[in-house]
Protein backbone atom coordinates (compact mmCIF):
# COMPACT_ATOMS: atom_id res chain seq x y z
CA UNK A 1 0.00 0.00 0.00
CA UNK A 2 2.85 2.38 0.76
CA UNK A 3 4.28 1.74 -2.70
CA UNK A 4 0.96 2.67 -4.28
CA UNK A 5 0.97 5.94 -2.36
CA UNK A 6 4.48 6.71 -3.57
CA UNK A 7 3.55 5.79 -7.13
CA UNK A 8 0.70 8.32 -7.09
CA UNK A 9 2.97 11.16 -5.98
CA UNK A 10 4.58 13.43 -8.49
CA UNK A 11 8.31 12.88 -9.02
CA UNK A 12 9.17 16.24 -7.47
CA UNK A 13 7.20 15.29 -4.35
CA UNK A 14 9.08 12.01 -4.08
CA UNK A 15 12.38 13.89 -4.34
CA UNK A 16 11.20 16.44 -1.79
CA UNK A 17 10.17 13.64 0.60
CA UNK A 18 13.55 11.96 0.18
CA UNK A 19 15.37 15.25 0.73
CA UNK A 20 13.30 15.98 3.85
CA UNK A 21 14.09 12.50 5.17
CA UNK A 22 17.82 12.99 4.61
CA UNK A 23 17.83 16.40 6.26
CA UNK A 24 15.92 15.10 9.28
CA UNK A 25 18.33 12.19 9.68
CA UNK A 26 21.32 14.55 9.53
CA UNK A 27 19.70 16.86 12.08
CA UNK A 28 19.01 13.94 14.42
CA UNK A 29 22.59 12.71 14.17
CA UNK A 30 23.90 16.23 14.74
CA UNK A 31 21.87 16.44 17.96
CA UNK A 32 23.24 13.07 19.06
CA UNK A 33 26.77 14.28 18.34
CA UNK A 34 26.22 17.39 20.46
CA UNK A 35 24.87 15.26 23.31
CA UNK A 36 27.89 12.95 23.09
CA UNK A 37 30.22 15.96 23.08
CA UNK A 38 28.58 17.22 26.25
CA UNK A 39 28.92 13.78 27.85
CA UNK A 40 32.61 13.63 26.97
CA UNK A 41 33.15 17.13 28.33
CA UNK A 42 31.50 16.05 31.59
CA UNK A 43 33.80 13.04 31.84
CA UNK A 44 36.88 15.22 31.35
CA UNK A 45 35.58 17.56 34.08
CA UNK A 46 35.10 14.54 36.34
CA UNK A 47 38.65 13.38 35.60
CA UNK A 48 40.01 16.85 36.38
CA UNK A 49 38.13 17.00 39.68
CA UNK A 50 39.59 13.58 40.53
CA UNK A 51 43.09 15.06 40.07
CA UNK A 52 43.96 13.75 36.62
CA UNK A 53 45.74 15.97 34.10
CA UNK A 54 43.20 16.43 31.29
CA UNK A 55 45.83 17.40 28.72
CA UNK A 56 47.70 14.15 29.33
CA UNK A 57 44.44 12.19 29.34
CA UNK A 58 43.55 13.61 25.90
CA UNK A 59 47.01 12.65 24.63
CA UNK A 60 46.56 9.13 25.99
CA UNK A 61 43.19 8.81 24.21
CA UNK A 62 44.78 10.00 20.95
CA UNK A 63 47.61 7.45 21.30
CA UNK A 64 45.20 4.59 21.99
CA UNK A 65 43.42 5.33 18.69
CA UNK A 66 46.62 4.76 16.73
CA UNK A 67 48.06 1.49 15.49
CA UNK A 68 50.80 0.06 17.74
CA UNK A 69 53.40 0.27 14.94
CA UNK A 70 52.59 3.93 14.38
CA UNK A 71 52.94 4.68 18.10
CA UNK A 72 56.28 2.85 18.22
CA UNK A 73 57.57 4.78 15.21
CA UNK A 74 56.58 8.13 16.73
CA UNK A 75 58.18 7.24 20.07
CA UNK A 76 61.40 6.21 18.30
CA UNK A 77 61.54 9.45 16.36
CA UNK A 78 60.81 11.45 19.50
CA UNK A 79 63.68 9.66 21.23
CA UNK A 80 66.03 10.39 18.32
CA UNK A 81 65.05 14.08 18.32
CA UNK A 82 65.50 14.33 22.09
CA UNK A 83 68.97 12.82 21.91
CA UNK A 84 69.86 15.16 19.05
CA UNK A 85 68.88 18.11 21.24
CA UNK A 86 70.73 16.71 24.28
CA UNK A 87 67.60 16.10 26.26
Amino acid sequence: MALAAVAKKKPENVAADRLRSLVERIERLDEERKALGNDIRDIYAEAKSAGFDVKVLRQLIRIRKQEPAEVEEQESLLDVYRRALGM
